[in-house]
């Protein structure tokens, strides 16, 4: 899919590595995520914008499409079991709704004390969504794009390389107005970011006119 395609350009901004980022996408619109040097995952969290009470639910998602993985045409779901998005476009082809984000904790379990208190995904949407008035018990299950967890018949899984090349790009399209919080992932104890964090770039694009 062409930006062409996509419609008119509204809006655009280079993420920095490991830093947070936040807007309102308006029924319609098309956010496109941009890996701009490869290898880095992309945390994502979406509220409904008119009641953030209802947000994003990785159980209904996964539900809903009958997959482990999140893909082009998977139907974001609500807690409430509506469609709040969908994929629309993916050059990467691996992305992720069930390792969860990092945190000081985590990394202290995983990796050791030392790393306790390197920044992590957590502390991002801790630090964004308080400029939404939400709190660290707003988060939720969140997206992982741009990252690769493949999942054993176990139930075990494990973080793998990230996938994603120099300009991979995945579309995520509203079907309602939401607020979508990202954490352009700090993680440097894992290969998820090629162990150096890089930035992103994020598109918005109005609906295609007739």
């Amino acid at each position: 899919m062409s930006s062409t395609d996509l419609g008119h350009l509204v809006y655009s901004f280079d993420i920095p590595a490991e830093q947070p980022w936040s807007r309102v996408l308006k029924r319609g619109q098309t956010l496109r995520i941009i890996d701009s040097e490869g290898e880095q995952a992309v945390d994502a969290l979406i509220y409904v914008a008119a009641d953030t009470a209802e947000r994003y639910s990785a159980q209904d998602t996964l539900r809903v499409q009958g997959s482990a993985y999140l893909e082009l045409g998977t139907r974001l779901i609500s807690n409430r079991g509506r469609v709040m998005a969908r994929i629309t476009a993916d050059t990467c082809g691996r992305h992720d709704t069930s390792a969860g984000c990092c945190s000081c904790e985590s990394n202290a379990v995983r990796f050791g004390e030392a790393t306790r208190y390197l920044h992590a995904c957590r502390e991002n949407f801790i630090l964004e969504l308080s400029r939404h008035g939400l709190t660290k018990r707003d988060i939720v299950s969140n997206l992982n794009f741009f990252m690769d967890v493949p999942i054993e018949p176990t139930g075990n899984f494990t973080v793998l390389d990230g996938p994603s090349v120099p300009g991979n790009h995945v579309d995520v399209t509203a079907e309602m107005d939401v607020l979508f919080v990202i954490s352009n992932c700090p993680q440097v104890n894992n290969p998820c970011n090629g162990f150096d964090p890089t930035p992103i770039r994020v598109e918005i694009r109005e609906a295609p006119t007739a």
